[in-house]
């Protein structure tokens, strides 16, 4: 799949990261493995491999300014692993929690994270709400649900410096008047992503002040 690589290194130049090109290797590496489980396991609907460059792996990459204040994260409905395993190849040091209750999903997670040596990275086969004694300094989610049910099924992930990170489609202006009273949404970003022809919003969000975790 090196056929990809330009179209990969051109996408990460034009979003300013530095990526090292074994990382971009392992960013490649991912894909196949993405495409060739998907052929048994449905972990994505995207058969076009261009289209998973951008997609899934430069839309994951959007992610990377956001965690570089943070050591931990977890990746709630990581599904075929993103943003997590992208993350997690370009931020070695980050340690990473890909978590899904979707149990041929975390098959596939295991498996990549052995292939892809990625030290970094557990992976938990649980619903959400269902995981106690695991916080984190971000708590992240690409797809998993609306933004009032991610905040409420993932508030005893947060520890009292914590914040979510919700990566969204067009701007999710009804779901964020939907949020719990004590939640807010301190900073909306608008993002571009080479070669994807769709609107893209970071939602940063925290408990409001005087809130109890």
């Amino acid at each position: 799949m090196n056929h990809l690589a330009p179209s990969l290194a051109q996408g990460i130049a034009a979003m300013n990261l530095a990526i090292s090109d074994a990382q971009q290797q392992k960013l490649l590496h991912y894909l196949a493995l993405l495409k060739k489980w998907n052929k048994t396991y449905n972990l994505t609907a995207l058969r076009d491999e261009s289209k998973m460059v951008s997609h899934h792996i430069l839309d994951s990459l959007t992610l990377l300014p956001y965690t570089e204040s943070a050591q931990t994260m977890i990746d709630v409905g990581s599904g075929g692993g993103m943003p997590g395993i992208p993350t997690a190849i370009c931020r070695p040091d980050l340690q990473i929690l890909l978590l899904d209750a979707n149990t041929k999903k975390t098959t596939f997670l295991q498996q990549a994270v052995i292939e892809l040596g990625l030290k970094n990275v557990s992976v938990s086969s649980s619903r959400v709400e269902a995981l106690h004694g695991k916080t984190a300094d971000i708590i992240t989610s690409r797809a998993f649900a609306e933004l009032c049910d991610f905040v409420t099924l993932t508030r005893q992930l947060l520890h009292e410096n914590s914040h979510w990170v919700a990566m969204k489609g067009i701007y999710p202006s009804e779901e964020i008047a939907r949020l719990p009273e004590n939640v807010e949404a301190y900073q909306i970003d608008q993002l571009t992503v080479p070669t994807l022809d769709a609107e893209r919003h970071m939602v940063l969000l925290r408990p409001t002040q005087g809130a109890t975790a």
